[in-house]
């Protein structure tokens, strides 16, 4: 019998070479048909676990269980494509690179267009497209590549906010598609887009050995951790003080097709 899909990661901890801890002791188990958001500061690592995730990187402590997973596809920031090709060629070609006649492949991307409100731009040239829409048509791609492990890094992150929340808006879909979904992000819709949340401010480490001289606070004390969580901190300590009252196979989806 074979066993369902989903990712498992152990004690997982990463830190780059000469610099702090990003993020400790973070077990998880994500399976299909859920849509992550991974959120948190600046800095603190969020797409660093998703090449964690993707294999792309190896983690400093822990481990990750890939089980039933025998494809992964990933989306970038950055959308890009062939200026002078559809919208519609630039969905169907995993399809067409499968071998599946162009006729069948062009129906099964107008599927996913619309899945993500675009199938008004099936004949579009990709250089016409706005930056919104040129991220959701590489969501719909990615659907189209039928990865068992989607990883989206900030979709969001070079959009103005009406795009962003259009792109947002549209995530909550690929929870539908039998997929594993993580989506790095910074953008409060997006984060309630998706089912769950995994902050990685949780898992910054509070204790251990990444201590820098100039972590000291102003009563001797030090803080343990990465920089980013010793800033976020000292911002709410400072604001407390001041105011009492509270205060597998890897595809990626993105590049030229």
């Amino acid at each position: 019998m074979t066993e369902p899909a989903r990712v498992v990661t152990h004690d997982l901890a990463h830190r780059f070479p000469g610099t702090d801890v990003l993020f400790e002791h973070l077990d998880f188990t994500a399976e299909p048909g859920q849509t992550i958001a991974v959120c948190g500061p600046s800095g603190c690592g969020k797409s660093t676990l998703l090449s964690i995730l993707a294999g792309w990187e190896k983690p400093y402590r822990g481990s990750v269980e890939r089980i039933g997973i025998r494809r992964i596809g990933w989306v970038f920031q950055n959308p890009y494509g062939v200026a002078g090709r559809t919208a519609l060629d630039h969905v169907a070609f995993p399809l067409l690179a499968k071998g599946m006649r162009r006729r069948d492949a062009e129906t099964e991307a107008l599927d996913a267009m619309n899945l993500f409100d675009l199938g008004y731009a099936a004949d579009r040239r990709f250089g016409d497209l706005s930056g919104g829409e040129a991220q959701r048509l590489m969501l719909a791609r990615a659907v189209c590549s039928r990865p068992d492990l989607l990883l989206v890094d900030e979709p969001t992150a070079q959009l103005d906010t009406r795009t962003a929340h259009s792109v947002s808006h549209v995530l909550g879909n690929l929870a539908g598609q039998g997929m594993i979904v993580l989506v790095a992000t910074h953008d409060p819709d997006t984060r309630d887009a998706c089912g769950r949340v995994l902050d990685l401010a949780d898992y910054a480490p509070r204790e251990g050995e990444d201590v820098d001289a100039d972590a000291a606070t102003a009563d001797g004390q030090r803080w343990h951790g990465p920089r980013w969580f010793r800033k976020r901190t000292a911002r709410a300590e400072n604001t407390t003080r001041d105011d009492p009252a509270g205060g597998a196979d890897v595809t990626t989806t993105g590049e030229r097709p």
